[in-house]
């Protein structure tokens, strides 16, 4: 049994001083307060529960730098797409392995501890399946094994090109499978995860857009158990052919016809009315907000002051993984919310401190919508991260995670998951190695041209 021994650590309950982690099989066994360090013990100063990710595109992380040139008209998400299929189009499952496993050591140092992986890159580079039909879903599982983080995996149901079942387009044959090929797809992913500790399995169908009401029922009623991930109304186009196609609007038309509940993660929900605020957050669903690659891809801003106040949860995952930061995604999300209604502190509760507010509720959203709890508390898995303050020892607990996360000053040190340390003084333990097989495929790649 291993023991970490902190000055404070933030507990499920709230802040503790001199507490000891007993960690035993990746579980924390027992924790004790006011308890001072014994001979053995491993010593940190400050102790945060680790984030989930609720959403990320693994193969997309590839693309960080390849997307940022002005085009010869306007450039929106929809062009930016267009890039990414190319991009897409162009890896082989050594090169989807070799970038995942680049991105996990990211997050790992991110303190990012588990990651809900949004799979949509099923096919070979002509969209036939490969002679495993989960051949991706695989490495995806490979890079999760080789890095240490905790995997929720959600492989994509992707049929159409746009509402009304319209036939896909060729840059999107990596990504398409009927029913009967996506249960096969579904089979190999649980399959390739089940010897990964602690993993999940759940479903993503990508979006309306992508998938007709029928397919997605059809769906929901196959896997009964098991986190739903959706795309839902990210972008104004979207929310305008879905009213062309339905009559409804995304979200309205999910709350309608769909039984959203704790189970559902509706990604984005940028664009909704205020009847779809209230609707999402009775529902009890997340809203997994992705705020850097919102502000990427010019999609908006959600409505996080309201949807807060009527009871909503949220959580934050990375998608495109343009960049891997816990505070750079939470400061985004606040700031987001300054610049919109022009005032300071609009995420916390009077008296509370933002970024602790921020971190908890992202904490709980992601936790919820990932099908693991998570949290410093007696039978969780012993995910967690310290935080080095030395160079702001002023700073002392809530106002820590503040200076974290809107200043620069305090940053990620060392990283557990399951018991195991692997982030320490900053850096991944195998991040060397696995650094220097992203350079060689990124290489290669850009060598191929995107």
């Amino acid at each position: 049994m291993a023991v970490i021994a902190a000055e404070k650590a933030l507990l499920a309950e709230g802040w503790e001083r001199d507490v000891r982690l007993h960690i035993e099989q990746g579980k924390l066994k027992r924790i004790e307060r006011g308890a001072k360090p014994a001979p053995g013990d491993e010593c940190h100063d400050l102790l945060l529960p680790g984030m989930p990710n609720l959403h990320s595109h693994a193969f997309q992380l590839a693309m960080s730098g390849l997307a940022e040139q002005r085009g010869p008209g306007t450039d929106t998400f929809w062009s930016w797409r267009t890039i990414m299929y190319r991009f897409a189009l162009t890896m082989a499952p050594e090169d989807v392995e070799a970038v995942a496993a680049m991105l996990y050591v990211l997050m790992l140092e991110a303190g990012f501890t588990r990651i809900g992986e949004f799979h949509y890159l099923h096919h070979q580079p002509d969209g036939s399946p490969y002679d495993n039909p989960a051949e991706l879903g695989e490495r995806i599982a490979s890079a999760c094994g080789e890095t240490g983080i905790n995997l929720t995996l959600l492989p994509s149901f992707y049929a159409h090109s746009n509402f009304g079942g319209l036939t896909p387009t060729e840059g999107q044959r990596r990504f398409i499978s009927t029913l009967d090929q996506f249960a096969r797809l579904h089979e190999g992913c649980a399959r390739a995860i089940a010897a990964l500790p602690e993993s999940v399995i759940g479903i993503a169908p990508h979006s309306l857009r992508a998938v007709t009401g029928e397919e997605l029922q059809a769906l929901v009623a196959a896997h009964p158990d098991g986190p739903v991930h959706i795309h839902a109304a990210e972008q104004v186009k979207e929310v305008d052919d879905c009213l062309a196609a339905t009559g409804r609007r995304p979200v309205e038309w999910l709350l309608d016809n769909m039984p959203v509940n704790q189970r559902w993660c509706l990604i984005h929900s940028t664009h909704m009315t205020k009847d779809e605020v209230r609707g999402l957050a009775l529902s009890g669903a997340v809203a997994g907000l992705c705020p850097i690659t919102e502000g990427n891809l010019g999609d908006g801003i959600f409505e996080a002051e309201a949807f807060r106040s009527a009871g909503g949860h949220f959580g934050i995952g990375s998608d495109s993984n343009v960049l891997i930061s816990i505070a750079a995604e939470l400061r985004q999300l606040e700031y987001s919310q300054r610049l919109k209604h022009l005032q300071r502190n609009m995420i916390a509760p009077p008296g509370r401190s933002t970024g602790r507010t921020l971190f908890d509720e992202a904490l709980a959203g992601g936790s919820r919508t990932l099908g693991k709890p998570s949290g410093l508390q007696e039978g969780a898995n012993a995910d967690f991260l310290s935080l080095d303050r030395s160079a702001a020892p002023w700073l002392d607990e809530d106002a820590a995670i503040d200076g974290w996360i809107f200043g620069q000053a305090i940053k990620p040190d060392c990283v557990w998951t399951r018991g195991v340390k692997r982030v320490s003084n900053g850096q991944h333990i195998a991040r060397e190695a696995i650094a220097a097989r992203f350079r060689k495929a990124m290489i290669s790649l850009c060598e191929r041209g995107y």
